[in-house]
């Protein structure tokens, strides 16, 4: 009776067996769905990100004067320099033994900063006499980039002897590129923008763009070395193309005079052209800030490298690499902010006051050799970096004739990238005759303290110039 009842029951009928293909394809269904809500949460954000990203560049008629086109291919040239830092890293630094790093790393410094010090000098006197080709000039610095990347990429596969010529044509277009790009800005400034916020919105613009690129590049470096480098060479392409669709007034030299520091003397009494001692002194103090940077870029690179026990620092190596690296990144950014929202400072003290903090920390940090206070002197550096450049700008905004700003601030740039240079050797130099790293800041301070003096003796001696007389460096 039970059984011819039970399959009558209305309330409880059997279930149907489920093929497998629709088991699969419900799961298809299901993981089809997911796919799709993350790549709509992936595209929203990425539309959210794009779309902040065009308001802060086109902000304060950024858009209408031009502006907006230079820090967007200033995104992509950091990012690829970003790219280029992450691989080399990779091939001369963490993959071989410390001795052989020192060894390639000291060649790699002869082989390109020597070099860029005999042709830095020749790129400001190059534009003023080919100004009308700016865009095609920026455009050229990423192009050879971009060419040099992808050889690079190939030479690290075979070993070749070409990286380390590659790798010059790099360094010195990287160079390059800071001189012509900051000989363009005060063409397309927007008509409320000064040279410090227009240069403070570029700084955040290339910081962020390299923050972004440099996790890019080291997951393409894992995939191998070749990769990271390709990744760049993509990017500077891009960039080439947003150089050349520069506005046109990029390449205006209408109303400008060129300016030569090496004789500026005779341009003086011949045209009545002055650099005020203002100008002089920001470019003294600045010279010496990045002196400061260029060693303890080489120099605590490889002391970190194996970090001594007087650190105090039992971790990674690679870790306290970061915390400094990213306390540099962040002073860096905090002294953009600070200083393009401080206003009402002088930017002739300003200069100044960021050379004597530099001094003082490192001289501290020199005794008191510590893994937190290496952080903080990384976020020192980043700072008076940051807050001296603005500060410069500011005073040749200010100061220089608007005829000769735009020359005066490319020379005012290979100035402070040679004295990058400089330092540079000087840390290489010091390591390699194995200065213990409290050595090797005492004497960096040493060198730092000489010629604070002298830059405020001549600050306090020297009467500003009048305008029939030059200032000299």
């Amino acid at each position: 009776m039970d059984e011819q009842d039970e399959p009558q029951s209305p309330v409880h009928p059997p279930a149907p067996i489920e093929p497998p293909e629709s088991r699969l394809s419900r799961s298809a269904r299901i993981a089809g769905k997911v796919s799709t809500r993350t790549a709509r949460a992936v595209a929203q954000g990425s539309t959210t990100a794009f779309t902040g990203a065009r308001r802060f560049t086109h902000a304060g008629g950024a858009g209408e004067s031009g502006l907006s086109r230079l820090l967007e291919l200033h995104a992509f040239n950091t990012a690829g320099d970003a790219a280029i830092a992450v691989s080399l890293a990779g091939t001369l630094f963490f993959t071989v033994p410390t001795d052989d790093a020192a060894g390639q790393v000291a060649l790699f410094l002869v082989l390109t900063m020597l070099p860029f010090a005999i042709v830095a000098p020749l790129i400001g006197p190059f534009l003023d006499r080919f100004r009308r080709g700016r865009r095609w000039a920026i455009g050229a610095t990423l192009a050879v980039r971009a060419f040099c990347c992808w050889v690079l990429a190939g030479a690290v596969v075979d070993e070749s002897p070409a990286f380390y010529f590659a790798a010059l044509g790099c360094l010195v277009a990287s160079k390059a590129y800071g001189v012509t790009r900051a000989s363009a800005v005060p063409r397309i400034l927007p008509p409320d923008f000064t040279l410090v916020k227009a240069n403070s919105r570029i700084s955040l613009t290339g910081t962020a763009a390299g923050a972004i690129s440099a996790p890019i590049a080291i997951g393409a470096a894992a995939i191998g070395a070749p990769w990271a480098l390709r990744y760049a060479a993509l990017l500077f392409v891009i960039g080439t193309i947003l150089a050349i669709l520069l506005p046109p007034r990029v390449d205006s030299s209408e109303g400008e005079e060129p300016v030569d520091l090496a004789h500026i003397a005779a341009s003086a009494k011949k045209k009545g052209i002055s650099i005020t001692r203002g100008v002089v002194n920001g470019l003294r103090s600045n010279a010496g800030l990045r002196l400061l940077s260029g060693f303890l870029t080489i120099f605590m690179a490889f002391t970190l490298r194996e970090p001594p026990e007087s650190m105090g620092w039992s971790g990674s190596a690679t870790i306290l690499l970061g915390l400094v690296i990213g306390g540099a990144g962040f002073g860096n950014v905090l002294g953009v902010l600070i200083g393009s929202s401080a206003r009402s400072r002088k930017p002739q003290n300003v200069v100044i006051a960021v050379l004597i903090l530099d001094v003082a920390v490192v001289s501290v940090v020199a005794v008191l050799f510590t893994w937190w206070t290496v952080v903080i002197l990384g976020v020192t550096i980043g700072l008076c970096q940051s807050l001296g450049k603005l500060s410069l700008d500011a005073l040749i905004q200010n100061d220089v004739r608007e005829e000769v700003r735009t020359s005066m601030f490319a020379r005012s740039e290979t100035l402070l990238q040679l004295s990058w240079v400089i330092g540079g050797l000087i840390g290489i130099g010091l390591f390699t005759i194995d200065a213990t790293p409290r050595v090797g800041l005492l004497a960096i301070a040493a060198i730092l303290l000489g010629w604070l003096a002298f830059v405020l003796t001549r600050a306090r001696n020297e009467p500003a110039p009048r305008a029939s007389e030059p200032a000299e460096l």
